[in-house]
């Protein structure tokens, strides 16, 4: 009988989707096949200590309103980068190790876990990775900066402006002009930071200090984005194999009455949209939108799997957002959209590991 692999998965971590990662693990947890794959269960609490997490995948879900967590009285883990290294150790009054891994599955959204830092810790310690690399992962978690390469590569964005902590400190009323300039309404978020966390959608001059500072207790950088009034929101997924990355249908947001965009609330809490799997659109227009992912994601350097955000107003189209860990919560439209496809949960989970195992570390 031929070796399991072991898989470490990894969530929560320091940022403010800690409790979607934990949600989007248990749904990995869930997955694996437990024939091929030897679990190793990896939280991260909010404090940033790393922790062996029990590999109890109904303990990652929301009960009564309340969002799961890292618990931090876990036993502590020692991971080290050091490639030499053979063991996981597990600290305490008679530590304990764990062999070596083979793959991580790191489910973290957001700073600390979807923005090359741990990728780069990875590849230190030479532990193959699900997901994007270093670069491509820091350059989809900042907004700004991906739409800059978007726009290099010939690719449509919408009207936006970026505003630093330095520019927002110093030159505040010439931020404010320039932002003003886009017209209203527009969209105030974080720059580096996902899951609608900090985004408002302001419609009068009056109303974009207070937003932009919402948006600065995420991320001090902020992008500021002219509303694409009356667009559909598209999504797509891409799955990178060894003859390339491949495209999923398309798949459409509908955010019902009572929230004006799909904000946080909307997408975890209140299910208050409507996913249209695959997204009713002509043949032609679906095709395009499917390509044009795939080009987002090479433009990127993208590696494993990438959603891409696009908004559609008749046959014109955008891209917003590229998601390099996009959510893998029960309801999160990435498996969704790969289950129409043909793949399901488990098996987009086990093409996710192979990926990773057929990458490697290292320049590539």
């Amino acid at each position: 009988m031929s070796k399991k692999i072991r898989v470490a998965v990894i969530f929560g971590g320091r940022s403010s989707e800690h409790a979607i990662s934990c949600i989007s693990a248990g749904s990995v947890l869930r997955a694996l096949d437990r024939t091929r794959y030897e679990v190793v269960p990896i939280g991260i609490t909010k404090a940033g200590n790393w922790v062996l997490e029990a590999d109890d995948a109904e303990r990652l879900t929301v009960k009564d309103g309340v969002f799961p967590q890292v618990d931090e009285k876990n036993p502590t883990l020692l991971f080290t980068p050091n490639v030499t290294a053979t063991q996981i150790q597990v600290q305490g009054a008679n530590p304990e190790f764990i062999a070596n891994v083979d793959v991580a599955f790191p489910v973290l959204h957001g700073p600390w876990g979807e923005d090359g830092t741990i990728q780069g810790l990875f590849e230190l310690a030479g532990i193959a990775y699900v997901g994007s690399g270093v670069f491509a992962s820091a350059a989809a978690m900042d907004k700004a900066h991906l739409k800059a390469m978007m726009q290099s590569a010939g690719l449509p964005v919408g009207p936006y402006e970026v505003v630093t902590n330095a520019q927002w400190t110093a030159q505040r009323e010439a931020s404010l002009a320039r932002i003003a300039s886009l017209g209203f309404p527009v969209f105030v978020k974080p720059s580096r930071a996902g899951s609608s966390v900090g985004i408002s959608k302001v419609k009068t001059q009056g109303d974009l200090i207070a937003a932009i500072e919402l948006a600065r207790q995420h991320d001090p950088k902020i992008i500021v984005e002219a509303s694409i009034e009356n667009a559909r929101e598209i999504e797509c997924g891409v799955l990178d194999s060894e003859t390339g990355p491949k495209a999923s249908v398309c798949a459409e947001i509908i955010v019902r009455d009572g929230h004006e965009f799909y904000d946080f609330e909307a997408k975890y809490v209140d299910d208050s949209v409507e996913l249209s799997v695959p997204a009713k659109l002509d043949p032609e227009l679906h095709e395009k939108l499917r390509a044009l992912a795939v080009s987002a994601f090479l433009a990127m350097a993208g590696e494993g799997l990438a959603r891409v955000d696009m908004f559609v107003t008749g046959t014109d189209v955008v891209i917003n957002e590229i998601n390099t860990m996009p959510g893998f919560t029960p309801i999160s439209m990435y498996p969704q959209m790969w289950a129409q496809t043909g793949l399901d949960y488990p098996a987009l989970v086990d093409a996710l590991v192979q990926d990773a195992l057929r990458r490697g570390v290292g320049l590539r």
